[in-house]
């Protein structure tokens, strides 16, 4: 018999490429509800915006958005959320924190049987930074379009 729970495998923070250099990426644990994973099992969650903090040594999921289904009510929607690490791993990130570095989420992976979120710790683009990927992609998007021909 087939496993009838369809999974999405993930949901992709887009932003995240786009605003920042990213540097090392670690796959850490998310500590959530029944009404969560449920949510996130069929899409239905946002990372456009979040962040990780770092607060009595644990680190904190900050303003990703896991959105109620149909039969699930969520209470508190973009409420903070423990992300599970080795101690290890989190004082990596506190000294990376420390350098002026951000910690971003760019991914949640539901496809196993655990949900991870990818993590990455980052350095923000600058605005100029930013025309110049856009200035480069549409330079060689024009190349490919014109090789095609």
């Amino acid at each position: 018999m087939a496993n009838k729970r369809q999974s999405t495998g993930k949901i992709v923070n887009r932003r995240a490429r786009f605003d920042y250099e990213l540097g090392d990426t670690l796959v850490v644990g998310l500590q959530l509800t029944g009404a969560e994973t449920k949510a996130l099992r069929l899409g239905h969650g946002n990372l456009t915006g979040a962040y990780v903090n770092v607060l009595g040594g644990e680190l904190w999921l900050v303003g990703a958005v896991i959105n109620s289904v149909k039969g699930v009510i969520i209470e508190d929607e973009d409420r903070s959320r423990k992300l599970l690490a080795k101690r290890s791993e989190i004082e990596k990130l506190v000294q990376a924190r420390q350098a002026g570095n951000t910690i971003v989420p760019l991914e949640i992976i539901t496809g196993s049987r655990y949900i991870k979120l990818r993590i990455a710790v980052a350095r923000g683009k600058k605005s100029y930074d930013k025309r110049e990927v856009i200035k480069r992609r549409e330079l060689e998007r024009e190349a490919r379009r014109s090789s095609s021909l």
